[in-house]
């Protein structure tokens, strides 16, 4: 049996250390900052990107390149490596369709390996949640098609919740319009967004206000839980350069529900440009999404 691989895209938002630590294969998505495009040899910081943001500049995005892609995959193939690559939402981007796209074509040229791509239909933490148990699987030694299977069976229950600070950055990213912005910024509304079972990211309710919000998604976190309560692989919160909310809310859930193992992790540039600096999401597995 033919050890296998596992890839993914910057977009699952993976700290280095952990990259380096467990051999993961990493796609770069891109984004811009003005006219500048950053996300493979040249990066910005999280603070750099979100202030860039904050003072106004224009920031925008562009899916994995298909010939980065050949060549990551390529070299782990002829190394005698399958690969098992776990992909950000369809619905989202592009990106999902390009990996397949070139897999089919590395696989025609190497008969002798196997690419399985697995469309998480989800985002960042949502993400990195279903590597951290595709490497557990491995470890005990199951195989790509096994392990690939039981990541499948986790898809419907990773539920990703979000708020966000500044309702401008969705109108920008075509996700709101104009009225709604100015009208919503206003009233200081605070929208609950969350990625549904399609992989989409579309809005689930609305409140007034920072710490209302964030009480929605604790309590959104309890509601969901069900028979999963006792099955997390950890619970992620997400924040668009905003830590110290992160942690707040973090606290919000150990004091409602007791968990003790978090992802704390800030959102990349190639989901914040749509975003913008002050989302606060929460990620975990429930019945439903």
């Amino acid at each position: 049996m033919r050890e296998f691989i596992i890839s993914t895209e910057s977009n699952a938002d993976l700290p280095g250390e952990f990259i380096l630590e467990n051999d993961i294969c990493v796609i770069p998505h891109y984004y811009s900052i003005e006219d500048e495009i950053y996300g493979e040899d040249k990066e910005l910081s999280i603070k750099e990107f979100y202030d860039a943001m904050r003072a106004g500049k224009k920031a925008g995005t562009m899916a994995s390149n298909p010939v980065v892609i050949e060549e990551k995959f390529t070299s782990l193939v002829e190394a005698g490596k399958d690969i098992l690559h776990i992909s950000f939402s369809s619905a989202l981007s592009g990106g999902c369709s390009n990996v397949v796209m070139m897999s089919q074509e590395i696989m025609e040229k190497h008969p002798e390996a196997k690419i399985l791509v697995l469309d998480t239909l989800s985002a960042s933490v949502g993400e990195m949640i279903m590597i951290m148990k595709a490497l557990e699987l491995k470890k005990q030694g199951k195989g790509l098609d096994e392990t690939r299977d039981i990541i499948v069976g986790l898809i419907p229950h990773i539920c990703a919740h979000f708020t966000v600070d500044d309702l401008n950055h969705l109108y920008r990213g075509g996700r709101l319009s104009k009225t709604s912005a100015i009208v919503g910024s206003l009233m200081d509304v605070k929208p609950i967004l969350h990625i549904n079972a399609e992989g989409g990211l579309v809005a689930l309710s609305k409140t007034r206000g920072r710490k209302k919000s964030m009480n929605v998604l604790v309590n959104n976190v309890s509601d969901r839980l069900g028979e999963w309560k006792d099955k997390q692989i950890a619970i992620g919160i997400l924040h668009g350069d905003c830590e110290e909310e992160a942690l707040y809310l973090k606290q919000l859930i150990i004091d409602k529900l007791g968990y003790d193992k978090f992802l704390v992790r800030p959102v990349g540039p190639s989901i914040g440009a749509h975003s913008g600096p002050g989302l606060l999401g929460v990620v975990f597995l429930g019945e439903y999404r």
